[in-house]
């Protein structure tokens, strides 16, 4: 029976093994491709690189040359005729002005072939996006109320605003240096104007001298699609190649690793040298892979910067763990390892090891399907201790499960299993150690604190609770995104709400602050899981002025050394599918460099609220828990600093955690 378990599970192994090692070369693959050759889904998948052209009577020419032969995904074409000004069209006598042809006609591609490659002139094409010039300062009203106009007739094409990536250098000698205004400064202002409008995103110029890194931060929480490099950025390294500063290399995989499409503007400034086959950038091949002979000799003036892109490209990091766990990998989870190597430890200071004979009585609350019961007896095992399970699960369903994995594993003997609620559950001995997993993205959302106060009574008073502590972490971001679609409800119930969320397009703004803490188990008479705090972040000094659209909370779990987290500086690896928390802002806060933001969090709890509103329902609905045992958790939050804000779901009237459950009658 051993040799089959282990045979087994080498072969489930190698599956797995092989498995991964295909997603891996499939993903190898998809880097190695020329990025205009992707076709269909892997192009959905891939990062982007256009180039930007001048005026050209003959688009299907620019389109064949470019993106046939040229090999770039897309063109950015001013399709207006910069020679057109309707301000010098003489007015005939009859007062009528003759329209004169300000741009290609329509009629010389199909429908398909605009919306599929051309960024133009008419939102009747349909196409992607359209590219706006740059305002010219902070003061820009006019310039904002005309795309406003533009906007409201726009049903589903994106406007690009585009804007040089400069900062002003508060401790330059140079006097003009000085007065170059923060990039970041006039998006927000035209953004404000425009009240976060979602069809509004970003075309970034990047220049030749980037910011501080902080200062560029910023731009990963707001809505860019583009980052336009021009040709004036490149170097040329030793073997005659251009090439980008490690500054500029690191902007642009951050960039791809958005899905920031790249564009490639200007004028060829690198001769492409002679000798030699392949690419040879920074004074090497990738990968020491042969290289196609489209690569080897470009044709295209600009090809030899797409070469260097698609250098980027291949060399960036693989798909992170995460990612490959999403794609197939999910038997693979971090919680019940994390779990397991704690109640390993609790059981060794449970149990001495001069007395091994003795059985430990442990109790699984909320058991689920049995993970946590199997990690309890894997532990046991490497321990060598003797254990007694209960296994308290008031999901039916679950129940199910869990009597078949019982069964399955033959685990008759030393699981029970308990088909109650365990506030119900009068349990027949007290417990050695309590493990639970009600654990919310942050914690407490999920009522843990309450629901584990009433499973104390089921352990002895040096008994030991897995999890023992929990603390929730918390700060200010930027992510465009989420505000905008928060702000698409248009109503204030949803800026009083907490969201759980997979971060991706995010500018942390200050390192995280602890939040609240609870601690099991905690006998005090005057236990309250009520909580208030109030914190204050320090802006960076070199980060320039930044939006704060909400907050980030993360979650660290304890016992002794073990901990299983979100919290950026103490995560556990390839936590997945645990995510954050966004609390939203009705109003942006502006912060300063160097400024402090001060906010103000509440955790607020009453049983008051949920009796009054069983008693509006006693006459249509039957409740299915003791009244008694119910209890509603909001939270509600606000900033005092450097401007005050409304206090946020004030009383919990549109968010709120509460177990009140009820049948019609």
């Amino acid at each position: 029976m051993t040799k089959q378990v282990i045979k087994k599970e080498t072969e489930q192994k190698k599956h797995k093994k092989q498995r991964r090692k295909e997603v891996v070369e499939e993903e190898e693959r998809k880097k190695k491709m020329p990025l205009g050759e992707k076709q269909g889904w892997e192009k959905s998948e891939s990062r982007y690189c256009g180039v930007e052209t001048e005026f050209d009577d003959d688009m299907p020419g620019v389109l064949t040359s470019n993106l046939s032969h040229g090999f770039f995904d897309f063109v950015v074409a001013p399709l207006m005729n910069p020679t057109y000004r309707p301000s010098l069209v003489e007015k005939e006598a009859s007062g009528s002005s003759p329209v004169l042809p300000f741009a290609s006609s329509d009629l010389v591609l199909c429908l398909s072939q605009w919306s599929s490659h051309v960024i133009e002139w008419a939102s009747h094409l349909s196409l992607q996006a359209c590219l706006l010039p740059s305002p010219k300062s902070t003061s820009c009203a006019n310039y904002a109320r005309c795309v406003n106009q533009i906007l409201q007739g726009l049903p589903n094409m994106q406007l690009w605003l585009r804007i040089p990536l400069v900062k002003t250098d508060e401790d330059a000698m140079d006097e003009n240096s000085r007065k170059i205004v923060d990039s970041w400064e006039v998006w927000n202002s035209f953004r404000l104007l425009r009240e976060h409008h979602s069809q509004l995103s970003i075309a970034l110029d990047i220049m030749g001298t980037l910011p501080s890194i902080t200062s560029l931060g910023r731009w990963f929480g707001e809505p860019v699609r583009a980052a336009m490099i021009s040709t004036n950025c490149f170097l040329t390294n030793a073997r005659g190649y251009s090439c980008l500063s490690k500054s500029h290399q690191n902007l642009l995989t951050a960039f791809l690793n958005h899905s920031v499409q790249v564009v490639i503007s200007g004028k060829p400034l690198h001769s492409v040298p002679k000798t030699g086959s392949g690419l040879a950038f920074n004074g090497s091949n990738v990968n020491n892979q042969s290289v196609p002979s489209s690569f080897s000799h470009p044709s295209h003036p600009l090809k030899t910067y797409l070469d260097y892109i698609g250098f980027l490209f291949q060399k960036m990091d693989p798909l992170p763990e995460q990612e490959l766990l999403k794609l197939g990998f999910r038997d693979c989870l971090r919680s019940p390892l994390q779990y397991q190597r704690a109640i390993h430890e609790a059981l060794l200071d449970r149990v001495p090891e001069e007395n091994t004979s003795v059985t430990t009585i442990l109790m699984v609350v909320e058991a689920g399907r049995g993970p946590l019961v199997r990690a309890s007896l894997q532990a046991a095992e490497e321990t060598g201790r003797k254990i007694k399970v209960y296994a308290v699960e008031k999901n039916p369903n679950a129940v199910v499960t869990l009597h078949s994995l019982v069964k399955l594993e033959g685990w008759e003997d030393i699981v029970t299993i308990i088909s109650c609620d365990m506030r119900h559950w009068n349990a027949p001995e007290e417990a050695d150690i309590l493990v639970s997993e009600m654990l919310g993205t942050i914690g407490d959302n999920e009522l843990s604190p309450e629901c584990l106060d009433g499973a104390q009574r089921f352990l002895k008073r040096d008994g030991i609770s897995i999890p023992s502590s929990y603390t929730s972490f918390i700060q200010p971001v930027t992510a465009s995104k989420l505000y905008n679609d928060v702000k698409s409800h248009n109503d204030v119930a949803h800026f009083e709400a907490a969201y759980t969320v997979e971060l991706h397009n995010i500018a942390r703004l200050a390192p995280p602050q602890p939040l609240f803490t609870f601690n099991h188990l905690d006998y005090s008479a005057k236990k309250s899981n009520e909580r208030y705090k109030k914190l204050c972040f320090k802006m960076p000094s070199d980060a320039g002025s930044a939006l704060v659209h909400g907050y980030v909370e993360a979650l660290v779990l304890l016992y002794k050394d073990v901990h299983l987290g979100t919290e950026p500086s103490t995560a556990t690896p390839n936590m997945f599918s645990w995510f954050a928390i966004f609390l939203p802002l009705r109003t942006p806060v502006c912060t300063q460099p160097g400024s402090d933001l001060e906010a103000n969090f509440w955790r607020c709890c009453s049983s008051s609220k949920v009796q009054r509103g069983l008693a509006a329902l006693t006459s249509k609905y039957k409740l299915l828990h003791d009244c008694s045992c119910l209890m509603q958790v909001w939270y509600e939050w606000c900033v005092t600093s450097p401007c005050a804000s409304a206090i946020h779901n004030s009383n919990g009237r549109s968010y709120w955690i509460g177990p009140i459950r009820y049948l019609q009658l």
